[in-house]
């Protein structure tokens, strides 16, 4: 079983967004288990705050690094060697490699910070990876952590059931997925494509393989640079790439 243990001012928040659809039932089927542990019990104060204002002044408020830390000793015993991945805009950016790379771990502690971030020394303390979900910034580190546990027990076996399920998803192999369609065959007079209709599997996994290749150089270029392609899907990216310069130029 692989465990999550979430370092938060907002258990609730952990606890119930993950307690639906998938993620409920991964948990109730014990593939996962998912502990949110309410950094504010740890506190030494009676007010049980949590922050306090930075030294050398600025705006805004700084998460003390004891309340932390004693939250991070508790669940030391169930999460040892585990990594801590603290929740940043200063954090490398999440990609399905990463998701991938975390799967690999028995236990994973993410670390939620608020307000203008976590004392530093908590980060040269415990942390051992920082990640962002991108170049924006969230008012706090919980909805990073739901997606990441969501993006990693994906990956997890058993969860989805099979690992097709996720096999030919977007950035599984570093190209985004095939367009899909279900019933009916016609909706607003546009078709399913015949092929998808024909039965013949080789020839629908190859019109898969490239509209894949197709979708990805429309709307995310940058994936093929890195994409592992053979030598006729590079021809035919080159192919598309003649047919657009052409196009702009007329």
């Amino acid at each position: 079983m692989k465990q999550f243990f979430v370092l938060t001012l907002f258990p609730d928040m952990i606890t119930q967004t993950l307690s639906y659809s998938i993620m409920g039932r991964a948990q109730k089927e014990g593939y996962i288990a998912v502990e949110a542990v309410n950094i504010r019990d740890f506190t030494l104060n009676k007010q049980k705050h949590v922050d306090d204002y930075p030294y050398g002044g600025g705006a805004g408020m700084v998460m003390q690094a004891q309340p932390i830390y004693d939250a991070y000793e508790s669940i030391l015993e169930k999460a040892k060697g585990a990594r801590v991945v603290y929740l940043t805009p200063q954090g490398r950016p999440f990609t399905q490699r990463i998701a991938e790379e975390l799967a690999e771990e028995d236990n994973l502690v993410l670390l939620c910070g608020h307000y203008e971030g976590v004392d530093e020394r908590i980060i040269e303390e415990i942390v051992t990876d920082e990640i962002s979900m991108g170049d924006f910034v969230l008012t706090g580190g919980e909805l990073a952590a739901i997606t990441i546990i969501d993006a990693v027990s994906r990956l997890v076996p058993g969860v989805l059931g099979k690992a097709d399920s996720y096999a030919d998803e977007s950035f599984s192999e570093g190209i985004l997925e095939y367009p899909q369609y279900t019933r009916p065959p016609v909706f607003h007079g546009k078709k399913v494509p015949d092929i998808l209709l024909s039965g013949h599997h080789a020839n629908i996994d190859k019109w898969r393989r490239q509209q894949a290749l197709l979708r990805t150089w429309k709307k995310r270029p940058d994936l093929l640079e890195t994409a592992v392609l053979t030598e006729t899907e590079q021809k035919l990216v080159e192919t598309w790439k003649l047919q657009k310069k052409d196009a702009e130029t007329l």
